[in-house]
């Protein structure tokens, strides 16, 4: 039997350039030790010549089959995404951003998680200035399930470059809709919700592009309108409580207002490795001996007229020589 097909979904718009749209594809389609077995590229809206000339050369020479979807007016991720999906001829689908580059061996470690039983897979990643040599950041996302699950009332868990999910637990949560700069985040809340089955893969496989503008397209008035309409909806749905909802607005909400020079260092030094304390915690705790339980004197089983505590040695202690 085949192991089961998947598809790559990449939304493109006019404001990516020919030459990231290029490298971002070569990465997730050519290079990969697991290729896609059909690739969704869905046009966002009109592009310059030279953008629809790389798509065009893109579909013309790609190894794998390209089902190219033009969407006359720029709608946004979310709607982009939703018509990327409803394309797919597979229920394994892929995500990969047109300005990132996927290592080798991505598909080949998350796509086998979600034939095994996932729901969604999302992974760790490298941030990157010019180049993927110029190595500027990492996010590792906690891996445990109930930290993922905790994790979520505050921060988005996954780094939506690098998921890969299935189109049926999408669908079946309401697709992505339209909430602009945050459509990733309220679709993932609606998933764990809905019990699907989450898994983060804490070694980094996509290499995220923060040039310019990056940390500034963090805050801002409109992200954080986007911010409180999340916040409401996740009240509203039950997912968080009236307390972590002021919690959030106070904490999220500030943090979109504050100025880049301080949203920078808290990001990088708070947020981004908020996933590998976690696992770190977990995987000490998991190593640590179990606790010797107190047993009391009167309760504490004799062998041979000696007393034993447990994990002791039920034989007597010999004498000195």
């Amino acid at each position: 039997m085949q192991p089961e097909a998947f598809t790559l979904l990449m939304t493109v718009y006019g404001g990516d350039r020919e030459a990231h749209v290029r490298d971002a594809f070569r990465s997730a389609v050519q290079l990969q030790t697991l290729r896609p077995d059909q690739v969704v590229l869905v046009q966002d809206g009109p592009v310059p010549p030279a953008l629809a000339a790389v798509l065009h050369e893109l579909v013309r020479t790609s190894p794998v089959e390209v089902t190219f979807v033009h969407l006359e007016h720029n709608r946004g991720l979310g709607p982009a995404l939703d018509a990327g999906l409803h394309a797919s001829r597979h229920d394994i689908v892929a995500r990969m951003d047109a300005d990132d580059y996927s290592m080798p061996h991505r598909f080949q470690t998350q796509v086998p998680l979600v034939r095994a039983g996932a729901d969604l897979v999302g992974a760790g990643l490298l941030e990157f200035g010019t180049d993927i040599t110029d190595i500027v950041g990492r996010r590792t996302p906690p891996s445990d399930p109930a930290d993922i699950a905790r994790y979520s009332r505050l921060h988005d868990p996954f780094n939506h470059p690098t998921v890969v999910y299935r189109r049926s637990a999408v669908v079946a949560a309401g697709g992505y809709g339209d909430l602009p700069l945050m459509e990733d985040y309220w679709l993932f809340v609606r998933m764990i919700a809905g019990g699907a089955r989450m898994v983060n893969v804490a070694e980094p496989l996509v290499y995220y592009r923060v040039g310019d503008g990056a940390y500034e397209r963090r805050g801002g008035r409109d992200l954080l309108r986007s911010e409180l309409r999340l916040q409401r909806e996740m009240r509203r749905e039950g997912f968080i409580s009236q307390p972590q909802y002021w919690r959030n607005v106070m904490v999220r909400g500030g943090y979109r207002l504050v100025p880049t020079l301080i949203r920078k260092p808290f990001y990088r030094a708070v947020v981004a490795p908020y996933g590998a304390r976690r696992n770190r915690l977990r995987d000490k705790a998991r190593a640590a001996p179990p606790p010797v339980r107190y047993v009391p004197r009167h309760a504490r089983p004799e062998a041979g007229g000696h007393e034993r505590l447990p994990g002791m040695d039920a034989a007597p202690p010999q004498p000195e020589k």
